[in-house]
């Protein structure tokens, strides 16, 4: 059974929280603030396979905040990131938290920057009040390299259950390639190892 880590990210009011409970018990919880991290697990089945999934759910993160930083962030396997469509701010807040991932992944994974990263706008329903465009959002996963939704946690399950169920799928694939390319770097070190130890012994005889 794969064990899937994945860390849900954004500023208070956003409905991260909410995003999250809706995937994991198809039941909308409307908005509430925690000062609390928190650290959801579920089984699944994706493509046959069956999974563990961790979901870590940390405070919200203000624009200055770096509370972000004091979790491992090498933890996790792939990221939500999401803000709401009708608070500007909480869209700022978005790319600050993109930021420091990508700081924060080349201090700590020796330039191995790259992860599934999903940046979603949330309250797609209170599209009279929108704030940032949609365009906005995408033009911003498009420049971190992320994957990008807008979604509505009050209004609709299958869409946010694509959209954990698409990410999941990308973390495997992205998993994969990692371990592939270990195993790669493992063989070509074993193949110079054997390499020198038979190569000295040739000249010696």
């Amino acid at each position: 059974m794969n064990d899937i880590k994945l860390a849900l990210l954004g500023s208070e009011g956003a409905g991260k929280s909410a995003v999250l409970v809706r995937f994991l018990t198809k039941r909308f919880i409307g908005e509430y603030a925690s000062n609390a991290n928190s650290l959801y697990h579920k089984r699944l089945s994706i493509d046959g396979r069956q999974l563990n999934l961790e979901v870590f759910d940390p405070c919200s993160q203000s624009g200055s905040s770096r509370c972000i930083l004091e979790e491992p962030v090498d933890w996790a396997d792939g990221f939500v990131v999401v803000y709401d469509i009708s608070d500007r701010m909480s869209f700022l807040n978005a790319k600050s938290i993109l930021r420091q991932i990508k700081e924060a992944r080349e201090e700590s994974c020796k330039g191995l920057a790259d992860i599934p990263i999903f940046v979603v706008g949330n309250k797609q329903d209170l599209c009279h009040a929108r704030q940032v465009c949609e365009e906005e959002g995408r033009s911003l996963a498009q420049e971190n390299r992320c994957h990008f939704q807008e979604v509505s946690a009050a209004e609709d399950y299958l869409e946010i259950s694509n959209l954990f169920t698409k990410l999941i799928r990308h973390v495997m694939e992205n998993l994969k390639y990692r371990a592939d390319r270990r195993r790669y770097s493992g063989s070509k070190s074993m193949a110079k190892l054997i390499n020198n130890v038979f190569g000295k012994r040739r000249k010696s005889v």
